[in-house]
């Protein structure tokens, strides 16, 4: 069973950066397509990045382009989302996921996920 831990999320102000990392055991990382979502008060879920096995594929939700990074270090079996010119509405708690697809923007491909970490932006 593959258990993922987000570890990171805090509170920053406008403009500020931080770092998420999540530490994925129980599965073969390097075969895991690994993704970031985020839940705001009151809303959905929703997709933030998504990386494949081998880091080859990437992709963004267009609201974090150029400012959001994610990575992954398999040898860690580790995924990161490297958050720069945070914004209020990036407030939301962020859970990262696995997937045995090779990467997916879709949340019903995820079926193991963290128990989240809050991230607060303040203006």
């Amino acid at each position: 069973q593959v258990q993922l831990a987000e570890n990171g999320g805090g509170f920053v102000q406008t403009g500020g950066s931080l770092n998420l990392s999540c530490a994925v055991s129980g599965g073969t990382f390097s075969r895991l397509g690994m993704g970031w979502f985020r839940q705001a008060p009151g809303k959905e879920r929703e997709f933030v990045a998504t990386i494949g096995w081998d880091g080859d594929y990437i992709y963004y939700v267009d609201s974090v382009k150029g400012r959001f990074t994610i990575s992954r270090d398999n040898a860690k079996n580790t995924v990161y989302l490297q958050m720069d010119s945070l914004k209020p509405e990036d407030t939301a708690v962020y859970y990262c996921a696995a997937t045995e697809f090779v990467y997916s923007n879709q949340l019903a491909d995820f079926r193991s996920w963290g128990q989240g970490t809050q991230v607060t932006v303040s203006s």
